[in-house]
């Protein structure tokens, strides 16, 4: 499961009824599990998509909740007869010292949900319950009062928890979240081969290389182009050189004129990049991850342009004219860009033109 697939429960005990701004943008969301007390409950500004986890304190509060819907609570015999009701279950459980982060993992495993909070900020006890929990059905679930530490524990040992318990009644935060759960809604990108048309040495120039803070795979690379109509995947470093070794947190993407894929289906300039921006990486399925950039390397170095048309729009992309510069083929192989030749396949991405700051704008651009 990817992190931008992980359970989100959003404590709504924290957020009165009052906070429409908070709410509005909540029961607009994708996130669709509230943690509530049972008074809450009887609110009527929850949409039809809330799946309610209802804080229970004693026995006779599962009157009012439906068989089959979860209850949240610290009391873990009340879970237990919650448990035997019919009920789903999520333990709370605080973790401040040795012996309870100990009892913490086996006390996880009797239940279907397990939100843990610690004392401290450093994820070690976080890393050693995941470590514990491997393989096992309870959803462990962090919780969190900010975005950064959503961010954390979603990357925690690289698989993260299986998700997070928010707890915030600040808006930007929230904001925050759910641009986050929005973006990873609309993480794969539909590719397309582009038969290319033309291969030309335009003499030298400055590109960039696009060098990350994370380690990329074969399949892996960048969409570069100098129109805001599309790119054209450009590997990642991570095939055969000869001479020197593999660079896997590299892209060389092309020359700095170009655009580059971003996030939130934007683009950027290589030449406006710097350390910290975010990139996409996509894969040859299309799906995206976002990376950080370490730095950008420029040089003067001879060109190449390559032409194509795709779904009947014409792209174009210049890189360095060497053999150790990869494009992708539209069959997920790899091409060294100096034996691209007129005929060839090539993977792409195309999209409707007209960009601004690198931002797509309804307005009449043309671009040659």
């Amino acid at each position: 499961m990817s992190e931008l697939q992980r359970e989100v429960f959003f404590d709504g005990r924290v957020v009165p009824a009052s906070r429409q701004d908070i709410w509005g943008l909540v029961n607009n969301s994708l996130i669709t599990k509230i943690i509530v007390s049972p008074d809450q409950r009887d609110e009527h500004h929850f949409p039809q998509k809330t799946e309610f986890v209802t804080d229970i304190s004693e026995e006779s509060d599962l009157e009012n909740i439906p068989q089959g819907e979860c209850v949240f609570s610290t009391d873990q015999d009340l879970l237990e007869r919650a448990k035997e009701k019919g009920y789903q279950t999520c333990v709370y459980l605080e973790v401040n010292d040795k012996e309870a982060l100990e009892q913490s993992w086996k006390d996880a495993l009797k239940f279907d949900y397990a939100a843990v909070d610690f004392d401290l900020p450093t994820n070690i006890p976080l890393e050693l319950i995941i470590a514990k929990l491997q393989e096992r059905n309870t959803v462990l679930l962090r919780k969190t009062t900010n975005f950064d530490d959503v961010e954390l524990a979603l990357g925690c040992l690289e698989t993260g928890s299986d998700g997070v318990m928010f707890t915030s009644d600040e808006l930007e935060e929230t904001m925050k979240l759910v641009d986050y759960l929005k973006k990873g809604e609309s993480s794969k990108l539909n590719l397309h081969p582009m038969k290319v048309t033309e291969v030309k040495h335009v003499g030298m120039g400055v590109r960039g290389c696009i060098d990350t803070t994370d380690i990329m795979t074969q399949d892996e690379g960048m969409l570069v182009g100098s129109t805001s109509s599309g790119g054209i995947f450009v590997c990642s470093e991570t095939h055969y050189l000869p001479y020197m070794n593999l660079r896997p947190f590299r892209v060389n993407a092309g020359a700095v004129h170009s655009y580059v894929w971003m996030p939130n289906d934007t683009s950027e300039y290589i030449s406006d990049l710097a350390v910290g921006s975010k990139v996409l990486c996509v894969n040859t399925a299309g799906e995206t991850r976002e990376l950080t950039v370490g730095r950008i390397k420029k040089e003067v170095r001879p060109l190449l342009l390559i032409k194509g048309v795709v779904e009947g729009t014409e792209l174009n992309v210049i890189v360095q004219d060497d053999w150790h510069i990869r494009v992708m083929g539209a069959d997920g192989k790899p091409r060294n860009a100096n034996k691209v030749e007129v005929g060839d396949e090539l993977l792409a991405y195309v999209c409707e033109p007209g960009r601004h700051v690198g931002i797509k704008v309804n307005e009449t651009i043309t671009e040659v």
